[in-house]
């Protein structure tokens, strides 16, 4: 599974943003999305995840009630609504394709396929 992410950029402190990741590959609608960030100094984190049918979802605590992980299937896209966003929201946030089917893990080492980042500034 090839991604690409989109829809960063830099907003001000409780506005809202969304992220897309585009698939390619027949195997995303049988694999579990998740979406990370990284900011300096520290490893990938997890934010949020969304199961193979869109039927779980899960989320870091940082982000829950704000933060709405989301998936189309019919168009290989993910999705990630961010809303009341603040400043330590700032990072790069990627997306990335679980290796196995049928697993729901929050751990960045299982998740074989990453899209390239894009960079979310939240402004004070």
């Amino acid at each position: 599974v090839q991604l690409q992410a989109s829809g960063g950029g830099l907003v001000q402190a409780g506005d809202s943003l969304r992220l897309s990741c585009a698939a390619s590959g027949r195997a995303f609608s049988s694999l579990s999305m998740g979406w990370f960030h990284l900011t300096p100094g520290k490893e990938r984190e997890f934010v949020a995840l969304i199961n193979w049918n869109g039927g779980n979802t899960y989320y870091a605590d940082s982000v829950k009630g704000r933060f709405t992980i989301s998936r189309d299937n019919a168009k290989n896209m993910v999705y990630l609504q961010m809303a009341n966003l603040k400043p330590e929201d700032t990072a790069v946030y990627y997306c990335a394709a679980d290796r196995a089917f049928g697993r729901t893990s929050t751990r960045a080492g299982d998740f074989g396929s990453w899209g390239q980042g894009t960079l979310v500034t939240v402004s004070s």
